[in-house]
């Protein structure tokens, strides 16, 4: 993990080739994250930006705000995020917050073919009305279930009902970054982020830089934050 205080972190940063030149300003990049209710995405968000996990989590109501920084070689990137609620009465407001990001995270669970499904529903969404060089990742989250069957009898439950190689393909065919992930286990999460970082159009670094985030919050005063991002947690330092 990198810091402007402190490097403590044994990984090798991702060596990514650009044109834009390393500053110590952090380039502000707005991220949604979509999906069906209880695939993981606020646990998702929370591995990332908290680095913890918290079983059982409380539903996200209209949405969550929170903030993490990846530092590639080239470049710093703050990723303003928004953890969007899955349930099917808050679809309506998703267009607040997909309308001018440059990047999404689309979350299915591997326990549940439904998830893709409504996944792709998603996708289709931001590809029809979202901006067009939106960087759109495809998540299969919850693979510590999988990757847990037959250590306990629970393990029915718990069966892939999405295949790997399935999911690669469709994520392929449209032009989607593609993990399966644990925000248990932490299992990919940084890398997603990473990836997702590595091919944020330089024309969209260019303008967000001019922008500077302005406008991104103006969503406060309309939903009901269940877990806003404190300036402290804010300023935490991804592993990227």
């Amino acid at each position: 993990m990198s810091s402007e205080n402190e490097s403590s972190s044994n990984a090798t940063r991702p060596t990514v080739q650009s044109n834009v030149q390393p500053t110590g300003k952090a380039t502000n990049v707005k991220l949604v994250l979509l999906g069906e209710s209880g695939v993981g995405k606020s646990s998702l968000v929370h591995r990332f930006v908290n680095r913890d996990y918290e079983a059982n989590r409380e539903p996200t109501i209209g949405a969550a705000f929170l903030t993490q920084r990846c530092h590639l070689e080239d470049r710093v990137i703050k990723f303003e995020i928004w953890d969007t609620a899955g349930q099917e009465r808050f679809h309506s407001l998703a267009p607040m917050y997909y309308r001018n990001a440059q990047a999404a995270i689309i979350v299915y669970d591997v326990t549940k073919a439904s998830t893709l499904e409504k996944a792709k529903s998603w996708v289709k969404e931001l590809q029809r009305q979202a901006n067009s060089s939106i960087v759109i990742a495809l998540a299969g989250n919850k693979l510590d279930l999988v990757e847990a069957e037959g250590d306990d009898d629970d393990s029915d439950e718990n069966e892939r009902q999405v295949a790997e190689e399935d999911a690669r393909a469709y994520a392929d065919e449209a032009g989607l970054v593609f993990m399966e992930t644990s925000a248990k286990t932490s299992k990919n999460v940084d890398v997603m982020f990473t990836e997702i970082a590595k091919k944020i159009p330089h024309e969209h670094l260019i303008s967000a830089n001019r922008n500077d985030g302005r406008g991104i919050r103006g969503a406060h005063g309309n939903v009901d934050l269940m877990q806003p991002a404190s300036e402290n947690r804010s300023s935490s330092q991804c592993a990227c």
